[in-house]
Parts: structure tokens; sequence; C-alpha cells
């Protein structure tokens, strides 16, 4: 188990004993309310959140542990210039786990590379997501009852939408499932994920229409148009309000649909839409906190874990990508994986040629 960078780094076995666990949590909260006591959790949110950074706090609390942390990187000794390793370094010596969030893509794995303790991934720029994902897939089993044959609609910034590209990559591990990707040209999603879904053998369809697939789904998982992921207002504008699931589109899709939403919503989802009972994007963060829960006390029960080796052959090549860690941290080696002719980045997933 050790870290949570990437929910695909996990055995299946351990993805399924953290939604078994967090069912049993959720059916018998009582039963938990001490096995944390003694034990801290430092929770780092470089950029703002409401639902993941307080459900992790109050999975904490409800385990009887004890939080502390910055919301606000201002609120702390970065804003006087201290690196992320210097930060993890200090922090991780004072607690049992860290939460770790930050609008840089893959920071949360160079913060594996220098923390004395486990850390969890609350989201890495444009990235991953993979609590999101864990909580994604509960909801999906409480919901829908399985995690197989299943035909999955994802729309909106499916380019930055680090919880549509965790979620796509867990599922392809299941059988059967069927994706559809509804998007603008613009914030398609990257090549990177659909390799994964051709490698997995599953099928993608890309669609620039809601109305046109929204009969034939089972799950929808509707995504906003994240502002801060856009280098000007003007390309925000230009894609904004594109797509907005409203009760006229929900009276052509299935009676069993279930509609998702990683939250927060901005007008993607009208106000009406939620009266609809195939609507479980408030139940599906209630859901998060009981998979925090069983994440949190699995990670801190584990054996002492081991060193993450930043030796390599590649060590001194650097990243392509403008958002990587690698080119905020310059001190940080370079970690690659070979395959054939092409590394790819093991911070950022950033594919460059040898």
């Amino acid at each position: 188990m050790l870290h949570l960078i990437d929910l695909n780094d996990w055995p299946l076995q351990d993805v399924t004993d953290i939604l078994n666990l967090a069912k049993n949590i959720m059916q018998s909260p009582d039963d938990y309310m001490d096995v944390c006591r003694g034990k801290i959790m430092a929770s780092l949110f470089y950029e703002p959140s409401t639902r993941t950074q307080m459900s992790f706090q109050a999975a904490m609390l409800r385990l009887g542990g004890q939080v502390i942390g910055f919301d606000n990187p201002v609120n702390s000794s970065i804003s006087k210039g201290e690196n992320l390793k210097d930060t993890i370094k200090i922090v991780s010596g004072y607690t049992d786990i860290l939460v770790v969030r930050n609008p840089v893509e893959g920071s949360a794995k160079a913060a594996s590379v220098f923390s004395n303790c486990p850390v969890i991934n609350a989201g890495d720029g444009g990235h991953l997501h993979p609590t999101q994902t864990l909580l994604d897939l509960f909801t999906l089993l409480e919901e829908k009852g399985t995690l197989n044959g299943l035909k999955i609609g994802f729309c909106g910034d499916l380019k930055n939408g680090r919880t549509v590209h965790s979620l796509i990559k867990a599922m392809t591990r299941y059988q059967g499932n069927q994706f559809y990707l509804i998007s603008t040209e613009a914030l398609a999603i990257p090549y990177y994920i659909k390799e994964i879904i051709d490698n997995a053998n599953c099928t993608y369809t890309e669609v620039r229409s809601l109305e046109e697939v929204i009969p034939e789904l089972d799950i929808l998982y509707m995504t906003r148009i994240q502002k801060e992921r856009f280098s000007s207002e003007q390309e925000y504008n230009e894609q904004k309000k594109v797509y907005i699931l409203d009760k006229c589109k929900m009276n052509k899709a299935k009676l069993g649909l279930k509609v998702l939403h990683p939250l927060p919503r901005v007008d993607e989802i009208a106000i009406e839409v939620d009266d609809d009972p195939r609507a479980v994007y408030f139940k599906q963060a209630v859901y998060g906190m009981y998979v925090r829960m069983a994440l949190v006390m699995s990670m801190i029960r584990q054996e002492k874990i081991p060193d993450v080796s930043i030796d390599g052959e590649y060590r001194h090549v650097p990243c392509t990508n403008p958002y990587c860690i690698t080119q905020q941290e310059r001190y940080l080696p370079g970690l690659f994986e070979k395959n054939g002719d092409m590394l790819t980045c093991k911070y950022c997933d950033q594919r460059r040629l040898i």
C-alpha cells in the first residue's frame, strides 16, 4: 500500500479492501471511533478546497485522531520561500500521515520522495485525484451495485479534470466498461488517458454533444470548467456554459442513470436537477468521508514505509511538461519509466522521446 499517489499503482485487492472497510465503517461508525487515538494527520493544502480538506479532517477526528496543517500557503513558511522538500521533511517528522494538495502536477510524488510517513495525494494540479476516485468507486458500488459493464459519460473539462483522469484509469481495471468523452475540442481528454483506455482493451467514444449520448448512459460524471486552469479570462469565457445538465436533458436519460459530480459546481448542473433521485452528487460527497476514514486508518496501520528511490539512469533528463513539479523545484531528480523509445515522467506522466 505504502503511499497513495496514483490509485493504479495499488493492487486491485488493496482497492477492494478499502471499499469494503468503508462500507463497514459507514454501517457501524461507533466501532471505529478510537482506532487512531494518539495519531496525528497533517493536512497541507496549497490551493483552496472544501470537500476534500474537510472530509479528511472529519475522517481523522471521527477516528479519534488529531489534525494539524494549513489551508493556505500564505500562512506558512512557504510564503518566505521554503521549498517543498523542506516543508515535507519537517512536517512529516511531526505526524503519522500527510495529506497534500498542490496545484503543481507531480507534487504528491515529489512529496513522497522526502516524507518520513505515508503521503496521500489529495490532488496535484490537473493530473490526478486518487482519493476522489476511491469515493467515486464507492458511490458506483452503492448506487449501481457493480463496477463492471457500465456505460460512463464524462462531460466538461476533460483536459484539466484530474478527477476524470483518475476515475477513467481506475475503471479500465474492471471488465466491460465503455467510456463516452463529452467535451469541446479545446478541453479534450489528454492523449495518455486514451492510450491507457486502449491498452486496457476498453472502448471510448469522443463526442461534442451531451444530448447525443445521454440516453445511452448508466453513469454521467459532470465536471465544471476549471477557471483556475486557464491562462486567460478570454480562454475561460470561450468554454464556460457549453455544457449544462438540466431537467430537459434528464428527461431523455434512463431511469437508472446516476449523476455524479466531484463538486464544486458552478453552472454545469441546474439547481432543478438536485431534486431528481438520479442525482447522487451530494451523497457522493458524504460517502467520501467514510472512504477517507478507511484510507487513513489503513495507511497509518501499515509497516514503516521504505525510502522512495531517486536513483536512475535518467535522473538528469528534464521533463518537457511546463506544469511538472520538476520545473518549479529544480533540485528534484528526473524520474522516468522507459517504454521503447519513450520516457514517461513518474511525477506527471508526461511522455518524451529518449
